[in-house]
């Protein structure tokens, strides 16, 4: 049989390849993590990095090699034409760039030489960074092997010449790959990677184990907290098997708590049978072993648990160090002119605000030099003892968006510091987390049966703090601004009306039809409050609240709605006023899955640090805001998570209560 020989050409072009590595320019080493990546895919179990450099310090060559499972010359068609393809979609366990991570070498130099052994035949694949859509590849005779696949089964030496960029140093070269590669070598201690012969460790890391019984089957969970972000791995929950091989993973809640990174690796006999893409339905009488299954929800529920509880003790630890550093470095005011009892008290008296100033924040002194610190925590020591030290609770509220409930909760917080005074002051935050989770049963159980104006108008009239802290209070006296502003909202083009775009997958809402939609009612609520500007001077806050039957989903016809209001109201003559404001917030249970609009506009403004911000005028005087349930929601849990998780607020069970019940009680006042 004579050797088997292979050319071919990528279906893209040459430049088209070099556009998809524009993000990596300055990171040229990214193409041997590339490498590395595919090592371990292709399920090797040792990757050996060597770097050669000649007497000047050049870079003479990179090998990257591996015992994986080598390529096959009769695949490497499949391997090498498709750009962007790969057989490792959906893999979880995979790490690599899904097809186009074998040419990031084009970023560092002009040649890569692949040398491969799989099943019986050994073979060699060559690429040039001038014509990075064409490969050819042969047969090799066992002698003419790369020498270090001699002691492998299977593998692959891949190796780099001909460099136009240099590499790191080496220490940074080892340290980026720890961050990058230890979440995996941690999976399984078979595993291992070396540079030059020296073995890459596991970053520093706090280890929790946990042992939980679910249904009749035991699983033993590993949380790993990382002392650094490992790489460009984002904080994930994953399902292992025995062999330390990824089945599943999902996206952990806590992904941007600031320096906190953590992953859990859950293992059990229950998954050997897992099947990640299985349905919900299941015709036979075998036990659903899938994500959809119920065992694995109550699962996904007790790793979201116990990273609450890593969390916490996290923020506890992160905060004494903090506070301990600052100490340390001389950063809080010393008192030399007072007595050693009293400076020792002023001491203690700022570090205990400060402390929780920054468990209620933990970004407010990120990223901040040493002169902007002492001196903000020589104004905070002196504002505490003096005769004007209500006024920071309120700078502090503003800043931090904390409303005047919370602001005088934080303020017993502060001036007590045992837990049993703070319970006394939280009843309205208790009332308002109650509020919170009876309408969040309804949004996603009774949305349906939520059909008639009564039903909301009660809930928003006595909860108007759910929009966002500033509006607490909401008064209802204002009954022309009310009418004149609904008579406006006529004006705008269809706004009741409701198409089969504007109710999202109606097949899974229950069998709830298009005519059961319109059924429902749109809520309106236009209130007009005195507000006060940074200088004292005082002007109208109007706010308009437009919210969108339940199972309508927002999309880009309801923004344009709000945005027409917005021109109509600015064209008013009684709204001219410089001294009105005006807030147009438009909400839904959720935004649409086709949006783009919407979507895009919340992307545009995040710059300017105000949630669900849509569109503004050039003076700010008309704001217009998206929010969604699901968000309220959220913005209330993260503005609240200090306070209510601290004071360990009891959540009641809210299985047993029917719609109705969620609906009447709602519709008590708050406060």
């Amino acid at each position: 049989m004579g050797i088997m020989a292979i050319s071919g050409t990528a279906d893209i072009t040459h430049e088209g390849i070099k556009k998809h590595f524009t993000k990596w320019k300055k990171y040229p080493f990214q193409s041997v993590i590339e490498l590395i990546a595919n090592g371990f895919d292709s399920g090797a179990t040792t990757v050996d990095v060597t770097i050669e450099h000649n007497e000047m310090h050049g870079l003479v060559a990179i090998t990257v090699l591996d015992n994986g499972s080598g390529i096959d010359i009769k695949e490497c068609d499949q391997h090498f034409s498709r750009f962007n393809e790969s057989s490792k979609q959906g893999d979880d366990d995979l790490q690599g760039a899904h097809g186009k991570g074998r040419l990031a070498f084009h970023l560092l130099c002009s040649n890569a030489t692949w040398y491969t052994k799989c099943h019986d035949s050994e073979s060699k694949i060559l690429i040039d960074s001038t014509k990075l859509r064409n490969f050819s590849a042969k047969e090799i005779a066992p002698e003419e092997q790369h020498a270090s696949l001699s002691r492998f089964e299977s593998g692959t030496c891949v190796v780099l010449s001909n460099f136009h960029k240099n590499l790191p140093e080496l220490d940074v070269i080892k340290s980026n790959l720890e961050s990058y590669f230890g979440w995996r070598l941690i999976l399984n201690p078979d595993r291992k990677l070396t540079v030059n012969g020296v073995e890459i460790e596991i970053p520093e890391n706090e280890l929790i184990e946990k042992n939980i019984s679910i249904d009749g089957a035991e699983f033993k969970i590993d949380f790993i907290r990382w002392v650094d972000k490992p790489g460009d791995e984002k904080s994930y929950n994953y399902v292992v098997n025995h062999d330390g091989r990824v089945l599943h993973r999902d996206l952990s809640s806590f992904n941007k708590k600031p320096k906190f990174h953590l992953s859990s690796y859950s293992r059990s006999n229950w998954f050997d049978n897992f099947d990640k893409s299985c349905s919900t339905l299941n015709f036979t009488d075998a036990p659903q072993v899938s994500p959809e299954s119920g065992a694995f929800k109550k699962l996904k529920k007790a790793i979201h648990e116990f990273s609450i509880e890593i969390y916490e003790q996290f923020l506890r630890e992160f905060v004494e160090e903090k506070i301990n550093e600052y100490e340390n470095r001389g950063y809080f005011p010393e008192h030399k002119w007072l007595k050693a009892e009293e400076a020792a008290w002023r001491r203690e008296n700022t570090k205990s605000f400060v402390k929780s100033l920054y468990i209620t924040d933990p970004t407010i002194f990120n990223n901040i030099k040493e002169k902007p610190v002492k001196i903000l925590l020589a104004l905070i020591d002196k504002i505490l003892v003096s005769n004007e030290n209500d006024t920071i609770f309120e700078v502090i509220g503003e800043i931090l968006n904390l409303d005047e409930n919370q602001i005088n909760t934080f303020s017993k917080q502060v001036k007590n510091s045992s837990l049993e005074n703070i319970i006394s002051t939280i009843e309205v935050l208790q009332k308002r987390e109650f509020a919170v989770q009876k309408l969040r049963e309804i949004m996603v159980k009774y949305y349906k049966e939520v059909l008639e104006t009564p039903d909301l108008q009660g809930i928003i009239e006595s909860n108007t703090w759910l929009f966002g802290n500033k509006y607490t209070m909401l008064g209802a006296e204002e009954d022309d601004f009310q009418k004149i502003s609904l008579n406006l909202r006529s004006h705008v083009k269809g706004i009741d009306s409701i198409d089969e775009g504007d109710v999202e997958s109606m097949d899974l809402a229950g069998g709830l039809d298009i005519e059961g939609v319109r059924r429902q009612v749109d809520l309106f609520l236009a209130r007009k409050n005195i507000g006060f500007n940074s200088r004292g001077e005082s002007y109208y806050q109007c706010t308009i609240i437009e919210i969108k039957r339940p199972a309508v989903a927002l999309n880009e016809k309801h923004l344009k709605q709000i945005r027409d209001y917005a021109r109509i109201i600015s064209e008013h003559s009684g709204f001219s006023l410089e001294k009105m404001r005006f807030e147009i917030i438009l909400v839904g249970r959720k935004i649409s899955n086709k949006d783009f609009d919407i979507n895009s506009a919340l992307e545009t403004a995040d710059a300017k640090n105000e949630p669900g911000l849509v569109f503004s005028t050039k003076n700010d005087r008309i704001k217009g805001y998206v929010k969604t349930w699901g968000t309220i929601f959220a913005e209330f849990d993260l503005a609240n998570h200090y306070l209510l998780e601290k004071l360990q607020t009891k959540r009641g069970s809210l299985e047993d209560k029917s719609s109705k019940q969620l609906v009447d009680e709602l519709q008590e006042p708050s406060e």
